[in-house]
């Protein structure tokens, strides 16, 4: 129930009002059991994480004034977006940039079709995208927890990417620059793994050759893959003199 609180000067005169509102009732949320629903004033206002219910001292009676209110829903908010950065780190592993790109998108509003319970029918909505101020948070919270790590994602993603079909190392150096990755963290990486070029080359001749009958274009498309002419041509050669 919304209250109102009048305060008078020393003349008896009112001088202004403050509105208080209060959280009357606390449920948990059906959609997730980590998170409840929050209620103020006999209506849903947001859900907060059950940490957060504790960490705010969230309570059913409590008074909030309208900024208190605006910041429990920037919690609200920022719980979900949280939630969600959560989600798409466990998935596999990222970069930082991978991560914040990610987050920036979900601050877009986008149109979703809604289905009406009633008519059945479907309507467009629009969806609205979460406040950009919660993204440096979120990153913030992640990095914390040891969630953004650069070098272990590079290191990660050498040993791990296209290690069966092979990769040359031009092209691992490139897809991890497209990913944020700085020049140290990259050369580190390197330092670290045991990929080998001969080797990947020798992964993409035995996987592929077989597609080519055009020796030209079969080299030709290992060039573009990245890899050194003369290490293609010795490859290419030894191959054929084995098959013979």
């Amino acid at each position: 129930m919304l209250q109102t609180i009048t305060i008078y000067d020393q003349d008896g005169a009112e001088e202004g009002a403050a509105a208080l509102h209060r959280i009357t009732d606390i449920k948990e949320a059906v959609r997730s059991q980590n998170r409840v629903n929050i209620f103020v004033d006999q209506k849903f206002f947001c859900s907060l994480d059950i940490s957060q219910v504790v960490g705010l001292s969230i309570k059913v009676g409590r008074q909030l004034d309208d900024t208190e209110l605006s910041e429990l829903k920037k919690a609200s908010d920022f719980g979900k977006l949280y939630g969600r950065a959560l989600e798409y780190v466990f998935s596999r592993p990222h970069s930082t940039k991978e991560i914040r790109d990610y987050l920036k998108r979900k601050t877009y509003s986008r149109k979703i079709r809604v289905k009406n319970r009633q008519t059945g029918e479907y309507q467009t909505k629009t969806k609205e995208g979460f406040d950009p101020s919660l993204v440096p948070l979120v990153l913030a919270r992640l990095e914390q927890h040891g969630y953004l790590d650069d070098q272990k994602f590079a290191n990660f993603w050498l040993e791990n990417h296209h290690a069966r079909k092979g990769s040359s190392l031009k092209k691992l150096r490139q897809e991890l620059q497209q990913k944020g990755l700085s020049s140290d963290v990259i050369e580190q990486a390197f330092a670290d793994s045991s990929r080998d070029e001969l080797i990947e080359l020798r992964k993409i001749i035995a996987k592929k050759a077989h597609r080519y009958s055009d020796q030209q274009k079969f080299i030709q498309y290992l060039l573009r893959q990245g890899f050194n002419y003369s290490d293609v041509m010795d490859e290419l050669s030894s191959s054929s003199s084995t098959d013979e």
